[in-house]
């Protein structure tokens, strides 16, 4: 079966970003406008909010980034319920069910509101502009790598996520680890044929195999500093034994059986910054409660034990 997001050959393809705008000091623009010719909406602080689920990884690493960079008081945080309905992703966890800042009920209506005619599926993160309501951007890669630079002016930290003499090999990695790691899971999880699955499993492996071997020798990816790439394998391995493993079938082995891999996403759990933005209940929820097709019994898990994250 064809669908938006599924190949011919029954491989997951993820939908493309549909909002594409950049925050910088470099806009043309002043306080209070929209974004300039470029597409380039000012820098301020307060005016944007930041849509996330505890439950999505690709939400998660911008929330663990804002969080580094101390930007916490330049974006404010609105988060959406683990469980969508077929309006998409809704602020049901706030009271009266809107969001107390964007006087929304869901997510669709910021889209709807930049773009009538979009038709695609509503995704997090989502930076939305408080004076327009309009949604900046949800394009989640580059979003962490702007609050990096961009949003450098507004940073009260500065961890260095991004060292400029580590930048074409973290990129490589980072590309690699997003092809057949953070978007390998689905990959697996929702293809639709046997042999996209396989092709997506291997390459999964392989991967977390090569990662594994990497990290015998180093604290993480790049020695004994943390940089993007640590915040974007740390979402995805935070959720591989409590979901991937079992619900998109992702299961050679569980994460506690890899030995160095294992070391690494508790050490990162543990280190200030990561662990307090893990929800395991709100992410098993999420996964379980929505994938009709692959749970249709919506039954959420009680494992596994979650106690060794701390240990």
């Amino acid at each position: 079966m064809t669908t938006a997001e599924t190949s011919a050959r029954g491989a997951f393809v993820r939908q493309p970003n549909r909002f594409t705008g950049r925050v910088t000091a470099e806009s043309a623009a002043g306080p209070g406008e929209g974004p300039d010719d470029q597409g380039r909406w000012p820098l301020e602080p307060g005016r944007y909010r930041l849509v996330w689920s505890r439950a999505c990884p690709w939400a998660h690493r911008a929330v663990i980034v804002r969080g580094l960079l101390g930007l916490q008081d330049a974006i404010s945080l609105a988060t959406v319920d683990p469980i969508r309905d077929e309006r998409g992703w809704r602020f049901t966890l706030d009271d009266g069910g809107r969001d107390p800042v964007l006087g929304i009920g869901f997510l669709a209506e910021a889209y709807a509101a930049t773009d009538p005619a979009y038709a695609g599926r509503v995704t997090v993160p989502s930076l939305v502009d408080t004076v327009t309501g309009h949604v900046v951007t949800n394009d989640y890669p580059q979003l962490t790598l702007d609050l990096s630079a961009d949003w450098a002016p507004l940073a009260t930290r500065d961890p260095g996520l991004l060292p400029a003499d580590l930048r074409p090999e973290l990129d490589q990695l980072m590309q690699d680890i997003f092809e057949d790691v953070n978007n390998g899971v689905y990959r697996c999880g929702f293809a639709t044929t046997q042999e996209a699955y396989d092709e997506a499993y291997e390459r999964l492996f392989a991967r977390l195999d090569a990662l594994e071997a990497r990290l015998a020798d180093r604290r993480f990816l790049f020695g004994d500093r943390i940089t993007e790439a640590d915040v974007r394998l740390f979402t995805t391995l935070v959720r591989f034994d409590t979901v991937y493993h079992g619900h998109f079938k992702c299961n050679r082995n569980k994460l506690a059986e890899m030995p160095h891999l294992w070391r690494y996403a508790r050490e990162l759990y543990n280190t200030p910054g990561f662990g307090e933005t893990v929800d395991f209940d709100q992410i098993k929820r999420h996964y379980y409660g929505t994938h009709a097709n692959l749970n249709p019994s919506g039954v959420v898990p009680k494992g596994p034990d979650l106690s060794a994250w701390t240990a």
